[in-house]
C-alpha cells in the first residue's frame, strides 16, 4: 500500500543482458501486450465482464460501518479506496501508515509492543500502529484504545500506499521468472546488485508459499493474500483468511466474526471482490504525447545507459495462461497469461540505503499465533524455531530478518501520478529521489550526477512520462 520510489543501480551494460533475458522468455507470436489505461474499465470482459468489475469496484470503494460490517477497534481507513485512489480507484494516494519495532536480545528485528486502554493491554506481533480506533465511544467511555508510537520502539518508519492497477500481471508472473532475474542481477554484477527473492506464505494454500511481489517488503505473493491481511490491519475487519481480531476491546456484539462473511447467492466474500477487482484492472498507461517527444527518448535511453533499467527492468512477461499459481489456488486466465508488459521493475527486494530497518512480521502478514511473536522476542530465540512454527515449504525467517533494511523495487509505471515519492513519502521531486539512492544504487547515482546540464533534463522527462 505505497508510493513510487526512485530506484536505480549500477552499469550500463547489464541492462541489454537483462532485457533481452526477460523478453525472450517465450516466443514473439505467442506473446501481446497487456491493456493499459485509467479508465475504469476491465481488462478483459471474456475473464470479468464489466457490470461484474463495476460491482467489484463498488466493493472495493464502499465505505465500512462499525456496528454494521466490523470496521475496527484499530483501523487505519474505512475503505480500500482512501489510500487506493488516485486518479481513480485502485491507485495510489498521498496516506501513509506507521510502522516501528526494536531490536530483541540476539540482535532479531521485533515488532512492536503497544500499550492500550492506559496500558491493561498489550498489542504484540505488528509493525503496524494504526491511526484510528472506535472507542472511546457511547458504549465504551472509559475505554483508551487509541495506539500511539512507544518511546521504546526506537526504529520507526512511515510508509505511503502503494498503486494497485496492474497487480492482477504482476501476480501472473512465473516465481521462477523473479528468481532467475535474482540469479542474472547477481552474477553478472559480480555481487554488486543482488536483489532477493523472498518465499513468503500463501495465506490461503496452508503450507505453501510464493516468491513475494506486493508491499513494500515483497510480504505477499497472493492478491487473495494482500486483500485479507489489508481488510484485517488496515481496516479492523475479520475474514476467512484472517479471522482473529486485533484487539476485542470495544468489539461490538452486533457484528458476526468473522465480520466478512460469504455471500450465500456466490459464496464470495469482499476479499474475493477486492482480489477481483485488482486482477481486472488495466495497468498505469502511459502518457503518450510526452513519450513521444525527442527528450522523452533522448531521457529512456540515458535511463539504460547509466543503468536504471538492472533494477527497474522496463519489461516482463506473464506465465501462460492455464499455469497454476498461489499453492494452487488460483489459475492464470487467458486475459492475463503470456502477456508482455511494461513496470519498470525487478520487484524484487534491495538495499539502496533507504530502508527502514523493519522486517515483515509473520504473526500480522500470515496468520501466526502469539506464540510466535512470543518466541521472536524472546532470548531462546533461533530463526530455526521460528521456521518449525511456521511449517511452511521454503519458508526462512533467517531471509525475512536478512531483507529488514531492503525495498522491493516499486514500479515506476504511473510515477507520474505520485506528488510524493520513496517509501516514506520524504521526497517531492525526481532529482531528490534519486541523490536519496546509495548502498546497491551507489555507482548509478554517481552517474545520475555527472549527467550534462542538457541531458539530466531529458531524463526526467521519460521519467515524467511514465
Amino acid at each position: 500500500m505505497k508510493s513510487l520510489v526512485l530506484f536505480i543501480a549500477f552499469s550500463g551494460s547489464l541492462i541489454v543482458t537483462q532485457y533481452s533475458f526477460v523478453a525472450q522468455l517465450s516466443p514473439a507470436s505467442a506473446v501481446s501486450e497487456a491493456p493499459t489505461g485509467f479508465d475504469d474499465q476491465t481488462i478483459d470482459p471474456a475473464f470479468v465482464p464489466q457490470a461484474t468489475h463495476d460491482a467489484d469496484k463498488t466493493f472495493f470503494e464502499e465505505v465500512e460501518n462499525v456496528d454494521k460490517d466490523g470496521l475496527g477497534p484499530l483501523y487505519n481507513a474505512q475503505s480500500c479506496r482512501e489510500c487506493h485512489q488516485n486518479p481513480t480507484s485502485g491507485g495510489s494516494s498521498q496516506v501513509a501508515e506507521r510502522r516501528a519495532g526494536h531490536r530483541g536480545p540476539n540482535g532479531q528485528f521485533v515488532s512492536a509492543n503497544v500499550p492500550v486502554n492506559d496500558g491493561q493491554q498489550v498489542i504484540v506481533g505488528r509493525t503496524l500502529i494504526n491511526d484510528r480506533a472506535i472507542c472511546p465511544n457511547a458504549a465504551n467511555p472509559d475505554i483508551q484504545l487509541q495506539e500511539h508510537m512507544p518511546d521504546a520502539e526506537k526504529i520507526r518508519t512511515n510508509r505511503l500506499s502503494l498503486n494497485l492497477l496492474g497487480d492482477g500481471l504482476i501476480e501472473a508472473v512465473a516465481d521462477q521468472t523473479l528468481e532467475d532475474l535474482a540469479r542474472n542481477e547477481c552474477r553478472t554484477s559480480k555481487g554488486k546488485i543482488c536483489g532477493q527473492a523472498l518465499a513468503v506464505p500463501i495465506v490461503e494454500a496452508k503450507g505453501k508459499t510464493g516468491i513475494g511481489r506486493f508491499g513494500w517488503k515483497d510480504q505477499h505473493a497472493s492478491l487473495l493474500s494482500f486483500a485479507g491481511d489489508a481488510y484485517l490491519n488496515e481496516m479492523g475487519v475479520t475474514n476467512t483468511l484472517f479471522p482473529d481480531e486485533v484487539t476485542t476491546l470495544c468489539n461490538p456484539k452486533t457484528v458476526t466474526e468473522p465480520n466478512s462473511q460469504p455471500d450465500p447467492k456466490d459464496g464470495l466474500e469482499d476479499i474475493d471482490h477486492f482480489a477481483r477487482f485488482i486482477r481486472a484492472s488495466k495497468a498505469p498507461s502511459r502518457d503518450d504525447e510526452l513519450a513521444a517527444t525527442d527528450a522523452a527518448k533522448r531521457g529512456e535511453k540515458l535511463f539504460e545507459k547509466i543503468g536504471c533499467g538492472i533494477c527497474h527492468v522496463a519489461t516482463l512477461e506473464t506465465a501462460k495462461a492455464g499455469t497454476s499459481i498461489n499453492g494452487g489456488k488460483f489459475t492464470v486466465p487467458d486475459a492475463l497469461g503470456s502477456k508482455q508488459f511494461h513496470p519498470y521493475s525487478d520487484f524484487l527486494l534491495h538495499d539502496v540505503g533507504t530502508g527502514d530497518g523493519i522486517a515483515v512480521s509473520v504473526v500480522e502478514h500470515y496468520r501466526m499465533s502469539r506464540q510466535v511473536a512470543e518466541l521472536i522476542a524472546s532470548p531462546t530465540y533461533s530463526a530455526k524455531a521460528v521456521d518449525d512454527m511456521v511449517n511452511c515449504e521454503n519458508f526462512s525467517f533467517k531471509a525475512i530478518q536478512d531483507a529488514a533494511n531492503k525495498l522491493r523495487t516499486p514500479p515506476l509505471w504511473g510515477l507520474r501520478t505520485h506528488a510524493r515519492l520513496m517509501h516514506d513519502g520524504e521526497s517531492l521531486t525526481l532529482d531528490d529521489a534519486i541523490l536519496r539512492h546509495k548502498g546497491e544504487a551507489a555507482e548509478v547515482t554517481e552517474k545520475f550526477k555527472r549527467l550534462s546540464n542538457k541531458e539530466k533534463p531529458d531524463l526526467l522527462t521519460f521519467l515524467n512520462s511514465l
